[in-house]
């Protein structure tokens, strides 16, 4: 870090400033030493010195600190912008909270106390001391959550509460507690209570000066036992059992009261906690049993009629073990001696079986259940259906089998394309392209496969989809009945119809002006015996010159596509024109057939 010159009189060693500027007095120590952080920044926002405090509160050396720009270390660039905008307008700055980044990328809460050094109406620099608050932000940001919490507490809670300052003026209450007052209490402005009208339990109108919650207050105490009752706005009444309890502050002092209203329209508050576990129990979609230690069915909710048949009178005083197959009744021993021992039995998936004598695959989870003195009495079982859950999952390695198979068909064809393509290219400049132009023929028949699901293709979407990158593919004539080739059939298929494209297109109707391309198919025979006929035909096209004997696409057209169908391929050469021909198996072509008798 920069030293300070000593002396009584002392100036910063910076162009911003000289002698006449200085202090009167030597700080020389109280700046490089003092507790309290301190910076200087130039008009242009530059450091221009910080003090050792300043440095060990953003953890950064002097050389990473002093000479760079001071919103470098601000998060929020509005706020340092704001900042030297009020400064350099000759505004003070007192306490201003901000945030540093330092040098761990932690975020210091800060507050800034500032204020600009002028020359002639120039400013010239700023002198600014950082307090960091960043504990007492976190304090208080504990204090402000430790209060959201606090309220979402009581606002979910169905006991109406409501608290008071130490005069009594309502300063909260709950949901809970509108809803059983029927009004909304003006906070502070309503006193004592958040009801409309008080009566005693004898029927005496109670002013609310005099009730309870202003007894507690009143005379710092805790009020017990006063039962009360009060009228709502809509004249209906409603019985209550009021618990004021004085607050008061680490020294003792009273700051107010907190009350709880506990409402005795039903008699008893014990009754209505056990009504609302009673309706989360009922309205579960899970089996919730209970039984006792000797395996008797206690209690059966509409989960458990649902999932096992029987209705709750049939089921009650029962074994348990009439809803576990004879295959699985050692786990109830089991699940017995863990109970007694007081273990919550985690969920495991086993089989259960319906009144109906089918049988259901669940997942169990079971807890022991405890009287008032803590005696283990007995088990809860919650049984949940995985029936759904255990087929999702099969389908799930059924696709995967699926996709499996499939990619390996793909790589088989693909295969047997590039081991063909060699034995035929003359050279690898042939070879590359031949492989890709059918691996691309390949990838067009699998892309009407993707967008049908799998289901297949028919004959005029196969040919159009392969005769696409070929001139004059609207020459294409097709004829025959509708129907769906089978996803094996599109493959074979398609790489057919794109050797006869390929093969037109360099020699045939496809390279020229004249002619046209007939593709027809019909279906022969009867039941199992079907047969399917494809036949491609080039009319008045020039002179042909053929495949090739042997060639690639000849040994697709005789023996590839043929096989792959179950069928027989043969081509002949007309005089202006190839002729292919396909017989095979109806069966082993179309996935599905339409508008065909």
């Amino acid at each position: 870090m920069n030293e300070l010159p000593q002396g009584n009189v002392v100036a910063f060693n910076n162009p911003g400033m000289s002698s006449e500027d200085s202090l009167d007095f030597d700080y020389h120590d109280f700046f490089e030493n003092g507790a309290v952080a301190l910076h200087l920044v130039s008009a242009d926002g530059v450091i221009l010195h910080a003090n050792k405090a300043e440095l060990d509160l953003l953890g950064y050396p002097t050389e990473d600190y002093v000479g760079r720009h001071i919103a470098e270390f601000y998060p929020e660039r509005d706020m340092i912008d704001d900042i030297l905008t009020r400064l350099s307008r000759g505004e003070k700055i007192a306490r201003y909270p901000a945030r540093l980044r330092a040098r761990d990328g932690s975020i210091k809460h800060v507050e800034i106390t500032s204020s600009g050094h002028f020359r002639d109406g120039k400013l010239i620099n700023t002198r600014c001391f950082t307090v960091d608050v960043t504990d007492l932000e976190r304090t208080r940001n504990e204090l402000k959550q430790q209060d959201r919490t606090y309220h979402q507490i009581l606002d979910g809670l169905p006991v109406a509460i409501y608290t008071t300052d130490k005069d009594g003026t309502i300063t909260y209450y709950n949901r809970a507690a509108a809803d059983l007052a029927g009004r909304q209490p003006r906070i502070g402005k309503d006193k004592w209570c958040v009801t409309f009208k008080l009566f005693t339990a004898d029927g005496k109108q109670l002013p609310h000066d005099e009730c309870p919650m202003a007894i507690a207050l009143k005379e710092n105490r805790p009020v017990r036992n006063q039962q009360a009752t009060a009228q709502r706005p809509d004249g209906s009444f409603f019985p209550f059992l009021p618990y004021p309890t004085p607050l008061r502050d680490e020294h003792g002092n009273l700051i107010g009261a907190v009350n709880m209203l506990l409402d005795l329209t039903d008699r008893q508050r014990a009754e209505e906690v056990r009504q609302h576990l009673s309706a989360i129990v009922e309205s579960s979609f899970d089996a919730i049993v209970s039984k006792d230690l000797n395996t008797i069915i206690k209690s059966w909710n509409h989960g458990a009629e649902r999932l096992f048949g029987y209705a709750a009178d049939e089921a009650i005083g029962q074994s348990v073990t009439m809803l576990i197959p004879d295959n699985h009744q050692d786990e109830e021993p089991r699940i017995l001696e863990r109970i007694r021992r007081g273990e919550r039995v985690e969920p495991f998936e086993t089989m259960r079986q319906r009144k109906d004598g089918s049988l259901v695959p669940v997942s169990l989870t079971i807890s022991p259940v405890r009287n008032a003195t803590g005696q283990i009495v007995g088990a809860s079982k919650i049984a949940r259906d995985i029936t759904s859950a255990r087929e999702n999952e099969q389908r799930i390695n059924m696709l995967m089998r699926e996709v499996n198979h499939r990619v390996k068909n793909q790589y088989s064809v693909i295969l047997s394309m590039i081991r063909e393509t060699n034995k035929r290219s003359e050279t690898p400049k042939q070879f590359e392209s031949q492989v890709r132009e059918r691996i691309m023929a390949l990838s067009r028949s699998h892309d009407l496969l993707v967008s049908a699901d799998w289901k297949g293709a028919t004959i005029g979407e196969l040919l159009a989809a392969q005769a696409q990158p070929f001139p004059r593919s609207d020459v294409i004539d097709m004829s025959g009945p509708s129907l769906v080739l089978s996803p094996n059939a599109v493959q074979y298929l398609g790489i057919a119809f794109h050797e006869l494209a390929t093969n037109s297109a360099k020699y045939g109707v496809l390279s020229g002006d004249d002619g046209q391309i007939s593709v027809t198919w019909t279906i022969t025979g009867s039941g199992a015996s079907r047969l399917f006929h494809l036949t491609w035909s080039e009319i008045d096209g020039p002179r042909v010159q053929n495949l090739g004997e042997g060639g690639f696409g000849t040994v697709v057209l005789k023996r590839v596509a043929p096989t792959a169908v179950g069928g027989q391929g043969n081509l002949d050469y007309g005089p202006h024109g190839i002729i292919w021909k396909l017989e095979a198996p109806l069966a082993g072509v179309v996935g599905s057939i339409a508008n065909h008798a």
